[in-house]
């Protein structure tokens, strides 16, 4: 089985390189970037993948948030280009979890029928950024996830490969295949990671609100949070809705207690593990053997 990854990025340098090393380690095989004119890190961090052929990457200079387009391109270009024969479509603030086994696994035990799967999102709740990885920080979901009107978040879909596929705007649905939507508990969750500091979610509403107006295809109801937020910036309260959203520690510890958060730090045990694995094979190569046995090797089994 071969598992390709469609990835839409825009100015993604404090979480790109945790997105891929996490989703390369959990059994995807190659992700295909549309990188939509990024100006800080994130062709860099690319360009390292590419150089181990591990990423393609398609330059998008449109400035206008065609998502559906450009994802739906991906998606036919991994089934045509890279033989896939599952597609998981996502966000870089998106982790795609199995609940057992790893990601290309878990959609390998899929009965053929199925030929979609609709993975729930769960937000973790963003925390003061003290300069340490998102990862580290942010620990604490939200027992029920909304978006920010309010709503329930909806699902993310990943399908099999197929020539002619249709994404939809946001990642949210995709049809084209004669084939049934999985039915019952989802053996995936995505964990979501939206607000991770205030510079990365001021430009990311700012480029995405402004791109959303220049779109004059899409109706004024897609995208409507995204919009929202764009309009709340132009009325300066984008912060105050950051500040809102921002959790102190005690904070965070109340909301344990009532079950409105939960503490989850299994994507950071991860992380942390496969950076020791990292570190390991590069003190081999210098002759230094294995780091100290009591570090976070292992950890990952524990989730």
């Amino acid at each position: 089985m071969k598992l390709v990854m469609t990835l839409l990025v825009r100015d993604e340098e404090d979480i790109l390189d945790d997105h891929l090393r996490y989703h390369f380690a959990q059994g995807v095989d190659h992700v295909i970037v549309t990188d939509n004119l990024s100006v800080d890190r994130t062709p860099e961090i690319l360009a390292g993948y590419q150089a181990e052929d591990r990423v393609s990457v398609i330059r998008e200079e449109s400035d206008d948030y065609s998502q559906r387009e450009w994802v739906t391109h991906m998606a036919r270009s991994a089934f045509l280009d890279h033989g896939a024969d599952w597609v998981v479509n996502s966000d870089a603030d998106e982790f795609w979890w199995p609940l057992g086994g790893n990601l290309m696994s878990t959609l390998a035990a899929l009965p053929p029928e199925v030929g979609f799967v609709r993975v729930p999102r769960t937000d973790f709740v963003p925390v003061a950024d003290d300069g340490r990885p998102f990862y580290t920080r942010m620990v604490a979901r939200d027992s029920e996830s909304v978006n920010a009107l309010g709503r329930p978040l909806p699902p993310k879909v990943c399908h099999r490969g197929h020539s002619e596929i249709e994404v939809s705007q946001g990642n949210h649905t995709a049809s084209g295949l004669d084939l049934e939507v999985f039915e019952g508990p989802c053996p995936i969750v995505i964990f979501h990671f939206p607000l991770r500091s205030y510079k990365q979610f001021e430009n990311k509403i700012v480029k995405g609100g402004r791109a959303y107006e220049r779109n004059t295809e899409l109706g004024p109801s897609t995208g409507d949070a995204w919009r929202n937020l764009y309009r709340l910036y132009q009325a300066g309260g984008l912060h105050d809705y950051y500040q809102s959203r921002e959790r102190s520690a005690a904070e965070i510890e109340e909301g344990l207690q009532s079950g409105t958060l939960v503490r989850d730090d299994r994507l950071r045990r991860f992380l942390e593990s496969q950076e020791t694995r990292s570190m390991g094979t590069r003190l081999d190569r210098l002759g230094f053997g294995p780091p100290d046995s009591s570090s976070a090797t292992g950890r990952i089994k524990e989730a």
